[in-house]
């Protein structure tokens, strides 16, 4: 069943204009220079909540990548789709430096062999998924008006992951539901921990911003 849902994504539904978009919103090239931008922007002139915003979107991603998904990638070692079988369809950006200037390039595109199988990989879960989506929730808890639009941004990163051939149907959702419950999971604590400690640490500045994730 897996196997057929993830053909059906790989291969069945597949277009040159969908070639292009999901290898670039699957590449990290092209959104770390947006995150750092957008970061950056945050920290000048979005004020106490934006800061308070990013500590805690930091964190959340520490958690997310360091303590939960590697420890599981490593434990249990299960190969992606183009290890395990033929004629799965890989999709990458062009080889250029910086490696941005690749989006306008022609893709690189590959069938599996069944001679390149491994025993194991680390394609359980997905690393994407989680951090994109512990990212995503965050920003949805800081900035409920507007924010739920990452949600839709993260489910299309997700997606990608499959349509390029690099993981299984359950390693994106399980990532998914892995990035949401640490999102929510993370701030919880932090909001908890600020509103027991700040005013013993910081009494003037937490009586002026009693909450991390409301706005003032």
């Amino acid at each position: 069943m897996e196997q057929q849902i993830f053909f059906t994504i790989n291969r069945d539904w597949t277009s040159p204009a969908l070639d292009r978009l999901m290898t670039v919103v699957s590449s990290w090239s092209f959104w770390l220079p947006i995150a750092i931008v957008a970061a950056v922007l945050v920290a000048l002139w979005g004020g106490w909540h934006g800061r308070a915003f990013l500590l805690v979107a930091l964190i959340a991603l520490g958690v997310s990548d360091g303590l939960v998904v590697n420890p599981i990638k490593h434990l249990v070692g299960r190969p992606r789709p183009f290890q395990s079988l033929e004629g799965v369809r890989t999709l990458d950006l062009a080889r250029a430096r910086p490696r941005l200037l690749a989006v306008g390039l022609p893709l690189r595109v590959k069938f599996s062999n069944a001679k390149s199988q491994r025993d194991r990989g680390n394609s359980f879960p997905s690393g994407h998924a989680a951090n994109t989506f512990t990212l995503a929730t965050v920003i949805a808890v800081f900035y409920r008006r507007r924010g739920w639009l990452a949600l839709p941004i993260a489910a299309l990163v997700a997606y990608s992951r499959m349509y390029i051939g690099v993981h299984w149907p359950l390693d994106v959702l399980v990532g998914m539901l892995i990035g949401l419950g640490i999102g929510l999971l993370v701030t919880a604590i932090c909001e908890w921990l600020w509103s027991r400690w700040g005013p013993k640490w910081v009494p003037q500045l937490a009586a002026r911003r009693p909450s991390l994730i409301q706005p003032p």
